[in-house]
C-alpha cells in the first residue's frame, strides 16, 4: 500500500510539473518570409537575434550542416520584411552556432566545433561586418582562461561583461565563462552534472531585466538562473528541454524544445514555450510543425516588438517567422 501511495504521489507530482498549454496557439507561419536570393538555401540554422532597428540577424551553416571548406558567408542580415541586406563571415567558421546582437548593434557569434585550425572561438563584429574581437584560440579545444571547447552561445551584459556558454555535450566543456568587456577572463563556473550549478550541454543564454543570467541547460531539461557572479538562484523546468532561449524587454521568456518525447523529457511536447518570468507561467505554445516522419527542429529563437517569433531550425534547415495574432495576450 505504501508503495502504491508513493507511486501515486510521483505521478501527481509529474503531472503538476507539466505546463498547461493553450489549446490553440495565436501564431501562424508567414509563408515565404526570409527567402535567400540567387537560389541559396538555408543550412542548419541555430542563431537568430534582432538589432535595435528591428533587423533580423541569422547564423546558418553555409547551406549545409557545417561550413568546412565553404565560401558561403554564414552571417545574414534581413530587414523586417525578410529581404537580405548583408552577409559576411565566409571561410571563418566550422560550425556556426550562437548569435547575439548587443546594445550597440555589434554582432557576437560562437563557433561550436574545431577543424583545420579553426573553431572553438567567439567573435565580435561591427554591424558592418568588421571583426572587432576574437576570444579563444583558433582550433584549440581547452578549459583554460583563454580556450573554449565547443562554445554554444554568448550574451553581453549591459555593462559590457561577456558570458559564454562553453560546451556542446559529449567530451566538451560544461561551464559558463565570464569575461570583462575587453575580453579578459574573470571567472568560470560549472561542470558536467545535474546538481544546481552543474550542466549537461549549456546550450543557450539570455539576461533578463533584473540582470539575471538564464542558461538553457538542455541535457538536464531545465533553465537555470544565476546572478552575474555565478550564484545559483533557481531553475525552471516548465519550459521544456531548452535549445534556445530569448527574453524580451517585458521579461517574456521564449524557449525552444526540439528534443522532448516519451523517452526524453516525457510529458513535454516539441515546440516553442512562451511565458512571463514575472510569474514563471507558460501561457502560450507554438507546436513543432509535422514534416513527414519528423518535426521542425527549432533551436534559435527571437521575438520582435510585436511579439512575432523567429525560429532558427537545424536539422530541418530553415528560418521561420511566426506571426502573432493582433490582441493576443502573453
Amino acid at each position: 500500500m505504501r508503495i502504491a501511495y508513493r507511486l501515486l504521489g510521483a505521478v501527481l507530482a509529474a503531472i503538476a510539473a507539466i505546463p498547461v498549454l493553450a489549446q490553440q496557439t495565436p501564431y501562424r507561419v508567414e509563408e515565404g518570409w526570409g527567402k535567400l536570393p540567387d537560389g541559396r538555401k538555408w543550412g542548419n540554422t541555430s542563431g537568430v537575434d534582432l538589432d535595435r532597428n528591428g533587423n533580423i540577424w541569422v547564423f546558418e551553416r553555409c547551406g549545409s550542416t557545417n561550413c568546412v571548406g565553404s565560401t558561403v558567408p554564414p552571417i545574414v542580415k534581413l530587414d523586417p520584411a525578410g529581404k537580405q541586406l548583408l552577409t559576411f563571415g565566409a571561410g571563418m567558421f566550422v560550425m556556426p552556432h550562437g548569435l547575439y546582437v548587443d546594445n550597440d548593434n555589434n554582432v557576437w557569434v560562437t563557433d561550436a566545433d574545431g577543424k583545420n585550425g579553426k573553431g572553438h572561438q567567439v567573435f565580435k563584429f561591427s554591424a558592418g561586418g568588421k571583426l572587432l574581437m576574437t576570444l579563444g584560440r583558433a582550433g584549440v579545444a581547452g578549459d583554460g582562461p583563454d580556450t573554449f571547447n565547443r562554445p554554444s552561445d554568448v550574451v553581453i551584459a549591459p555593462n559590457g561583461d561577456i558570458f559564454v556558454a562553453d560546451g556542446h555535450g559529449g567530451d566538451s566543456n560544461a561551464r559558463i565563462v565570464k569575461l570583462d568587456k575587453s575580453g579578459k577572463f574573470v571567472k568560470a563556473w560549472g561542470r558536467k552534472g545535474s546538481a544546481h550549478g552543474e550542466f549537461d550541454t549549456p546550450h543557450a543564454l539570455a539576461i533578463d531585466s533584473r540582470g539575471r543570467l538564464l542558461v538553457g541547460d538542455r541535457g538536464n531539461s531545465r533553465v537555470q538562473i544565476f546572478d552575474q557572479d555565478g550564484r545559483f538562484l533557481e531553475e525552471l523546468r516548465q519550459f521544456g528541454r531548452p535549445s534556445g532561449i530569448f527574453v524580451d524587454r517585458n521579461d517574456v521568456l521564449y524557449v525552444t524544445d526540439h528534443q522532448s518525447d516519451e523517452k526524453v523529457n516525457p510529458g513535454f511536447k516539441r515546440g516553442i514555450y512562451i511565458g512571463s518570468l514575472k510569474d514563471e507561467t507558460v501561457t502560450m505554445f507554438i507546436p513543432a510543425i509535422p514534416l513527414g516522419d519528423k518535426t521542425s527542429a527549432t533551436e534559435g529563437v527571437a521575438a520582435d516588438a510585436h511579439g512575432n517569433v523567429f525560429g532558427a531550425e537545424t536539422n530541418t534547415q530553415n528560418l521561420r517567422k511566426y506571426l502573432k495574432a493582433k490582441g493576443a495576450a502573453e
